[in-house]
């Protein structure tokens, strides 16, 4: 079993930077492949960005550019920045992980707010 925990949401003003924190419960990355998801009120939770255990990222078009995801294998922690956050990047944003063989695990989410 693995326990993905999200910390470093908070309410912000537009412009401004916030970073986001997944810890994992063991030595996930070299197995895994790495998310960040959000939903915001009313709509269908989106992909934000991914990194393959090879290091490959990909990133959703609405936040290429401001947004960059990472992982510290020494940490068990991955890691979200995001630059100049918008009012439309206000979300709950869920931490997840995908094991080579399919099996996926979801952190239980972290509130980001972006209002002046």
């Amino acid at each position: 079993q693995v326990h993905l925990v999200e910390s470093g949401g908070g309410l912000v003003q537009p412009g401004e930077s916030l970073r986001l924190s997944c810890a994992a419960s063991g030595s996930i990355f070299s197995t895994f492949s790495m998310g960040w998801f959000r939903q915001a009120p009313g709509k269908e939770r989106e992909l934000v960005a991914t990194i393959t255990s090879g290091g490959t990222t990909n990133y959703a078009d609405s936040v290429k550019g401001r947004f960059s995801i990472s992982t510290n294998n020494a940490k068990n922690t991955m890691y979200l920045q995001m630059n100049n956050l918008k009012p439309e990047d206000t979300a709950v944003y869920y931490c997840r992980g995908r094991h080579l063989s399919g099996v996926v695990y979801w952190g239980t989410g972290i509130l980001v707010t972006v209002s002046s």
